[in-house]
């Protein structure tokens, strides 16, 4: 599982190094561009670079498999909006094209035509006049458009125009309404044609009578689709649906498993190229079980169908890609956290029943990113805890990482943003943010990956799948509590993982603001909480807040016209946590529906429109985009004499340059 926070980098010696490096590129809609630095990339062998080299491009790979699974128009829009972008021959200075190319550059930042957190579908600001004129422009002067056998011009005009800006067309990338049907009102293109009743039926069929203990992940690669009025599975492998991308995927595998580190490295990847070949799921769980117990290579990757977000009823899994190497230094912290992770198990407030007796195979460590690729790009997670399965998690272990150069470049980006000055209660809050919110937030995503979600387990029998379409923010909630009880234990400053329990403090009122406050600037007016992140942010910080209420735990004060959250008691409210977390793995362990719909419908979805219009006031004067994504680094091969020598790393700064590059590249599937 992913995680969506901020931290900050250890290594400083790449900020002496690149004291004038830019990392905000550009700032447009609601989204910020950013680079990041691969500090140490030089300091790796021919060979790791080679193998950093050959997995980047397996990771370059997949992004169109991504964009066709976020929506099935994803790949029409944004190719005729490139032929557009290259072959428009009017006024590009004009109020109209700059609207045209803030449009597409939100397609390639979301992948699609739908929000990258909210799943709204968003429009170009412009009046659908002025975009048909550009397509007409555009094709006089050599654009080339993917126009069914037998369109007219004037019907491919009529239908792209509509694609884009009806609203009635794929409104909602994932639906959580739970009270209408949650495939159909869906625009992700894990399902064709089915509803969710039939969805259900298929998969409950199949994973009838079969292995409780050791289950497969049924669904995660393929699309459910209606084929002449019966339900069948289209699955994602080399002979079988995203057959030209996966091709690709599977070139470069089988490069980098020639230059693999060591046997149980080439051995895994040679595993996850089997699974790419077959589709068999039992495969999936054989290459993940290597790859996690690789703990000594020192270049690593994640690439594959992993997270289930993007499906209502979380089963079915998003492309991504991710290269990386580990970064020795900053890896002591998650160390001990690794070394301990015993102890949290045994100490965390969760019955007995529920925890794990003996935790197996915790691999955690923070990484230095060297690509970025499919859902993870450009925007990414900042942590991340994997495999996701949980019987292989307890019987083999998981491997939990922390990217330090990605948190180095949201902390640089964002240096003087002014966020805390206006939403934080006192000065004394600001000041304490100031010296210790980098460490909490640090230390926070290493706890909720190296042991939120390496902790717990399922009672026997009990689905991976049982919350369904809440399973994601019963998740996040869970690794976000196990990590946030722990943060004002005396434990973690025995330990050495924070200074003082003052920065325990600073990370509780953080994540509590944000979690009631200040994480609403990222919602339209009108609008639920829908994203599984922010749900579960909201779930915990408004769960505590309800039951503290009595006793002034926590409580919203109005100082100068405006609104701030005062915590009163931070140990009520650790306390408070602790109960929150024995209930949330509860709902887990059990398998529990009810009382994860409860949870999340009553603390995690609705919206103060008061509150909500008041933060999204303050939160616009401070002129900052809420979310942010990256240009990747580019590797170049050296060569001496028609032999390799060297690779070494550019950083570009041109976003539109970048996508309209890997469009070129690596536009590796038919459009629709």
């Amino acid at each position: 599982m992913a995680a969506l926070a901020m931290t900050s980098c250890s290594d400083k010696k790449v900020q002496n190094e690149e004291e004038n490096f830019q990392f905000l590129t550009e700032q447009f809609a609601d989204l910020k561009i950013m680079r990041y630095l691969v500090p140490d990339f030089d300091s790796l062998s021919l060979r790791q670079k080679e193998l950093v080299y050959y997995l980047s491009e397996a990771a370059k790979c997949g992004r169109d498999i991504t964009y066709d699974q976020n929506c099935k128009y994803n790949l029409l829009v944004r190719h005729t909006c490139e032929q557009v972008a290259e072959f428009y021959s009017g006024d590009r200075e004009s109020a109209d094209f700059e609207a045209f190319l803030v449009y597409l550059k939100r397609v390639w930042f979301s992948n699609g035509i739908h929000h990258h957190y909210s799943n709204d579908k968003f429009y170009p600001e412009m009046a659908q006049p002025a975009f048909r004129a550009m397509l007409e422009d555009a094709k006089h002067n050599g654009a080339q458009y993917a126009m069914h056998e037998g369109e007219k011009e004037s019907e491919f005009y009529d239908r792209i125009t509509r694609i884009i800006f009806d609203s009635t067309i794929a409104p909602k990338k994932v639906c959580s309404d739970v009270s209408v049907d949650l495939v159909v009102n869906s625009a992700g293109n894990f399902y064709d044609g089915v509803t969710q009743e039939e969805a259900e039926r298929f998969y409950a069929d199949m994973r009838e009578g079969k292995d409780t203990v050791h289950p497969i992940a049924y669904g995660l690669n393929s699309q459910l689709a209606k084929v002449n009025g019966r339900v069948v599975e289209r699955t994602y492998k080399l002979d079988g649906m995203y057959a030209p991308a996966i091709e690709r995927i599977v070139y470069w595998l089988n490069k980098a498993a020639g230059v693999a580190e060591n046997e149980a490295q080439r051995k895994h990847i040679l595993t996850l190229i089997d699974y790419y070949t077959t589709g068999d799921l039992k495969t999936w769980d054989d290459y993940n079980i290597l790859w996690a117990q690789d703990v000594k290579s020192h270049v690593d990757y994640v690439n594959g169908f992993i997270e289930d977000y993007d499906d209502p009823m979380g089963m079915k899994a998003t492309w991504e890609g991710l290269v990386n190497f580990k970064n020795i230094q900053a890896s002591h912290r998650t160390d001990i956290i690794s070394q301990n992770a015993q102890w949290f198990e045994d100490n965390s407030p969760v019955d007995p029943r529920f925890k794990k007796p003996q935790v197996k195979g915790i691999s955690a460590k923070v990484i230095t990113v060297a690509m970025l690729g499919g859902a993870c790009s450009p925007s990414t997670p900042i942590g991340i805890n994997l495999p996701n399965s949980n019987w292989i998690r307890k019987e083999y272990g998981s491997k939990s990482v922390t990217i330090d150069n990605i948190t180095y470049a949201y902390a640089q980006a964002a240096l003087k943003g002014g966020v805390s000055e206006e939403f934080y209660f006192s000065k004394a809050e600001v000041e304490r943010n100031e010296k210790y919110g980098m460490i909490a937030d640090a230390l926070h995503t290493d706890m909720h990956e190296c042991v939120g979600h390496a902790s717990g387990q399922l009672l026997p029998d009990v689905s991976e799948n049982a919350l369904s379409n809440y399973n994601s923010t019963i998740e996040e909630a869970r690794a976000d509590l196990f990590a946030l009880y722990y943060m004002l234990d005396p434990k973690m400053v025995e330990l050495g993982l924070l200074p003082s329990l003052d920065a325990g403090k600073a990370g509780y009122y953080q994540y509590m603001t944000n979690g009631i406050i200040t994480q609403l600037t990222r919602i339209k007016p009108g609008d639920n909480i829908e994203e599984a992140h922010m749900r579960n942010r909201a779930l915990i910080a408004r769960w505590c807040f309800a039951h503290g209420e009595q006793d002034n735990v926590m409580e919203l004060v109005k100082k100068n016209g405006k609104t701030y959250l005062k915590i009163n008691d931070y140990d009520k409210l650790r306390t408070l946590i602790g109960e929150l977390l024995a209930e949330v793995q509860r709902v887990k362990s059990t398998g529990d529906y009810k009382g994860a719909q409860t949870l999340v419908e009553t603390y995690g979805v609705k919206v103060n429109p008061a509150l909500h219009k008041e933060v999204l006031d303050r939160y616009a004067k401070l002129n900052i985009a809420p979310y942010g994504g990256f240009i990747n680094p580019e590797y170049e091969l050296i060569e001496k004499d028609g032999k390799l020598v060297d690779i070494k790393v550019k950083y570009p700064n041109n976003f539109y340059m970048q996508m309209m590059n890997y469009s070129k590249n690596y536009s590796l599937l038919p459009i629709q």
